[in-house]
């Protein structure tokens, strides 16, 4: 997601390290010292401005989440929108989700989330999809054993590419949505910016959740 640049973005992520981490490097093997109470773990990447991680921890005090986030200005309105909340099984990293693996030990998230990740539509650009197998390969390493990934998108095109990938990797699927708003499933659902918006306009929202067959 990108939006306009705001100059009060990067001093608000810099005036937070206790909600915001810039370095994630440094806490990797440390993450439990991050909240308030050792709970598992669940990680949404490419959280956007936080609609979902926030309604997330919100719904569920007793798991911790963590929102990661590229963009610095998308970073900090998310962490604008969490601070009033005052929610301590919430956090954020600001960096670039390749690099899981340097962020996490093995095997210490318990459920990975990737809502309406950015489709990378044309062929020269399949490398750059989340679903693609590179990606799957450091989720399987940061996810405990079973671990589930949970996927939410409008485009059928990626949702379509990331059933196959998925497959080819071997993973097995536990749900499989092509109109998730219309479904049993939607009961606990937690919208994000981009689903609220899509599905307002009568754009079907597509889900699954696979785990890793290790």
């Amino acid at each position: 997601m990108r939006v306009k640049h705001k100059k009060w973005a990067e001093p608000l992520l810099e005036a937070h390290p206790e909600k915001m981490v810039m370095d994630p490097e440094t806490v990797k093997g440390h993450w439990e010292d991050r909240f308030e109470k050792n709970q598992p773990i669940q990680l949404e990447v490419g959280m956007g401005k936080g609609q979902f991680i926030i309604g997330m921890a919100k719904k569920y005090p007793d798991i911790n989440f963590i929102g990661l986030e590229i963009e610095k200005t998308v970073a900090a309105i998310a962490l604008k929108k969490a601070l009033p909340e005052e929610l301590p099984n919430l956090q954020f990293i600001c960096a670039d989700g390749a690099e899981l693996t340097d962020f996490f030990e093995d095997h210490q998230i318990d459920r990975l989330f990737l809502n309406f990740s950015d489709p990378w539509p044309k062929k020269r650009h399949t490398k750059r999809r989340l679903t693609y197998h590179t990606f799957l390969a450091g989720y399987e390493q940061v996810l405990k054993k079973q671990g589930t990934i949970e996927l939410k998108t409008d485009n059928m095109g990626f949702f379509e590419f990331s059933l196959l990938s998925m497959n080819n990797y071997g993973m097995k699927y536990d749900g499989v949505w092509l109109d998730l708003h219309n479904s049993d499933e939607n009961e606990q659902n937690v919208e994000t910016e981009y689903e609220h918006k899509f599905s307002e306009k009568g754009q079907p929202i597509y889900k699954l959740k696979a785990h890793f067959d290790n």
